[in-house]
């Protein structure tokens, strides 16, 4: 990311908020697959007009929700004791965080970090159609789904990678994990989201060109993740990296039109 990152000034109203409002958490995942031409990352790009980052292209990625703390989910791989650790949080909060980056990879990609078993990962989630469309419209959770299907989380198909909280000048705010995961064989990405217009798959360095040639709008973590994804090359060394997360909260600073990203 580049030292000097603008973004457009009517990202963020013109009257700084008097007090900063307490941000919510969510998750990111950085979906991953090895293309002809190498690393390639899944991408979103979100409808305009939306309340936050409205236009902006995005990995899979949203809230957590209450319900994504259930405890009866079968579980494979990092214990939620041991993802608390990495995340600086309690096992009950980690574990909410690794069920809600495994639904929203779901609903906004169709991919799901889940199998029959602690081993297997389904290859053909075609047949979740249904119940994709569900855990979208809050008519099921998470737990109901797996429970349902007899299916597994798998959380050791997620890596943690980063955490992102968003400025104290914005009215909406984010504390967002980031994951990493390699896309199972045999599945697709289809992007199918009312919340995106298009979805795609590009290199990072592909992805970034088109955000300096104005192609696309990216906001400074997606921009600093595809940098570091890219740097690394390949499926196996970004999932092999060893992170240490620590929260990272850029300051706006207002300059006439635009707005410089500065990264504490």
């Amino acid at each position: 990311m580049p030292d000097d990152m603008t973004l457009p000034g009517n990202l963020v109203p013109a009257s700084p908020v008097s007090q900063p409002v307490e941000p919510r958490d969510a998750v990111t995942v950085v979906l991953l697959r090895d293309g002809a031409d190498g690393l390639e990352a899944f991408l979103l790009r979100r409808v305009k007009g939306m309340a936050f980052a409205g236009g902006m292209t995005v990995f899979p990625g949203g809230g957590v929700d209450q319900r994504d703390a259930d405890t009866s989910v079968a579980w494979a791989g990092p214990s939620p004791e041991w993802w608390g650790s990495v995340f600086g949080v309690d096992p009950a909060t980690a574990r909410a965080f690794v069920c809600a980056a495994v639904r929203e990879t779901f609903e906004e990609s169709g991919v799901l970090l889940a199998g029959p078993d602690a081993t297997s990962v389904v290859a053909d989630t075609s047949a979740y159609a249904e119940a994709r469309r569900q855990l979208v419209d809050r008519e099921i959770s998470l737990a109901q789904f797996l429970a349902n299907e007899g299916l597994v989380l798998r959380a050791d198909l997620l890596r943690p990678w980063a955490n992102w909280v968003t400025p104290y000048e914005e009215p909406r705010r984010y504390d967002t994990r980031f994951f990493v995961a390699a896309l199972p064989e045999g599945q697709r990405a289809d992007g199918e989201t009312t919340e995106a217009t298009d979805a795609s798959w590009q290199s990072p360095a592909e992805a970034v060109q088109d955000a300096q040639d104005g192609r696309r709008m990216l906001m400074p973590p997606t921009w600093r993740t595809l940098d570091e994804i890219g740097a690394l090359g390949t499926v196996e060394k970004v999932m092999a990296e060893e992170r240490s997360v620590e929260k990272i909260i850029p300051k706006l600073i207002r300059e006439g039109d635009t707005i410089r990203v500065v990264l504490q």
